[in-house]
């Protein structure tokens, strides 16, 4: 997911994203442990969207208290 998709979605298309990348990425973990991991950059893809997701959403919710 590119940040200008990310930056274009409502605080609440962030938190349902959010959430969804949560789950993937304890899919991801188990999926790592038990030796069934096929696309290990794929951990490190959902861990930098999971950032991102998470840094806009401060930023927006900062934004929004100081107006």
């Amino acid at each position: 997911m590119k940040i200008g998709d990310i930056r274009d979605m409502t605080a609440d298309q962030l938190d349902d994203e959010l959430i969804k990348l949560k789950k993937e990425q304890f899919n991801l973990r188990f999926q790592r442990a038990t030796g069934q991991l096929e696309n290990t950059a794929r951990v490190r893809e959902v861990r930098r969207t999971i950032a991102q997701i998470k840094t806009l959403s401060n930023e927006k919710s900062a934004q929004s208290a100081r107006d």
